[in-house]
């Protein structure tokens, strides 16, 4: 059975990103935990308990402690299933200032080829006068 793992991020802006959490031990942990909780080996381990559990008759129905113990362990794993949600709104936001950064440069390249295509079309012009020949056309 392969085991489920964290996997490092192609994109600079992301594994520069996932670096950075994963120097901190509750990321880590937190990660692992979410990762693991999202897994059907979990759904099956759960199966197992529950059904030995009951089948054993660990405790008598209503089953108090059961009870319990899957409220606390709803109470966990919705906080990491919100753990999980910020890190991958943290992701997204990676990715966002990345292409921002992005969008910023080709503006600023952009610019200067409007620019350059302007210097051209002056220098152009200056020739045409020079040598008396017809300007070009612009649009």
């Amino acid at each position: 059975m392969a085991r489920a793992r964290l996997i490092r991020p192609q994109h600079p802006a992301l594994a520069k990103q996932f670096e950075e959490r994963s120097r901190s031990a509750q990321n880590r942990v937190a990660d692992g935990v979410t990762l693991f909780a999202g897994s059907m080996v979990f759904v099956y381990i759960h199966i197992v308990w529950f059904g030995a559990w009951i089948g054993f008759g660990v405790e008598h129905y209503p089953y108090g402690l059961l009870t319990m113990i899957v409220s606390l362990e709803a109470i966990f794993l919705s906080t990491f299933v919100m753990i999980s949600q910020n890190r991958a709104d943290e992701r997204r936001q990676v990715l966002a200032d990345n292409q921002w950064k992005i969008v910023q440069v080709e503006e600023s390249q952009n610019e200067q080829l409007i620019q350059l295509s302007s210097q051209i079309l002056e220098l152009t012009k200056a020739i045409h006068h020079a040598t008396g020949a017809p300007p070009p056309a612009t649009t």
